[in-house]
């Protein structure tokens, strides 16, 4: 009976592992457009900080410029620039 336990241990650790190995390459999956979501969020933002540098181009700093900037990376900040240009922001 005792092997019968340990046999069943083995069983359910190979489950276990091949599970989690499973879900590693799912997250992996995930993780590249995680990373490259946040790249974008990041390239947005600095972004954003380097045209209000820009003596002639004035964009408030806000929660929804922010949002915007983050959100769209550097389409956000082109849109935020037409929306300057045009007076919307």
């Amino acid at each position: 009976m005792e092997g019968l336990s340990f046999l069943i241990l083995i069983v359910i650790a190979t489950f276990i592992v091949a599970g989690g190995l499973a879900s590693l390459r799912i997250l992996m999956g995930f993780g590249k457009k995680i990373l490259t979501v946040a790249g974008n969020m990041v390239a947005g933002l600095i972004l954003l900080l380097a045209v209000n540098i820009l003596p002639f181009i004035n964009i408030p700093i806000n929660p929804l410029t922010v949002l915007v900037a983050g959100f769209g990376g550097i389409t956000g900040v082109g849109i935020l620039l037409i929306g300057s240009i045009i007076g919307l922001v």
